[in-house]
């Protein structure tokens, strides 16, 4: 592999599967509960070209047919393009929940709050800035119900629930 690929990550294409990354028709590479998960990490980080399966979208017939999941990649391209721009402040600091910050830059000034789980959810602490002390903060994805108000340090206590991904935007 060239080396110099790792020392370019937005150069790479990311991709979460596609008609060639089947181990078999009946056992896919990336399995279903994960791909909202997987579509949020190549959606929503700011390195790399994303590449969408038009079978993930649509969904694949045959004789293992498999629901397309057009609504929630529609609600990751939606946050995309709306939000998740500007510095990236990564929360990698759990084997099974995780998240990452967008700032916003001087177009999209909000940004995004991005939070998910491989196993049991859970909740992290995570800086927004003190710009934003007292801000309403929603998940977007509506998995969700309850909102997050940033408190007086910056932080707010953001929530996602089993094998799950959540996205907070700020409620305007």
């Amino acid at each position: 592999m060239d080396s110099s690929l790792l020392q370019r990550p937005q150069l790479a294409v990311t991709y979460v599967d596609n008609h060639d990354s089947h181990l078999t028709e009946k056992d896919p590479y990336v399995q279903d509960w994960f791909k909202p998960q997987a579509y949020a990490l190549i959606l929503l980080r700011k390195d790399g070209y994303p590449c969408l399966f038009l079978g993930d979208y649509y969904g694949i017939g045959g004789d293992n047919p498999r629901p397309g999941m057009q609504w929630i990649i529609d609600q990751l391209l939606d946050i995309r393009r709306e939000f998740a721009y500007g510095d990236q402040d990564d929360y990698f600091d759990h084997e099974h929940v995780v998240g990452w910050i967008c700032r916003g830059d001087a177009d999209h000034p909000d940004g995004c709050v991005v939070i998910m789980s491989n196993a049991e959810g859970g909740v992290k602490p995570m800086f927004v800035g003190t710009d934003y002390t007292g801000s309403v903060w929603y998940d977007k994805l509506g998995r969700i119900e309850e909102d997050v108000t940033i408190g007086d340090d910056g932080r707010g206590w953001f929530h996602v629930g089993d094998g799950s991904a959540s996205v907070y935007l700020k409620r305007v």
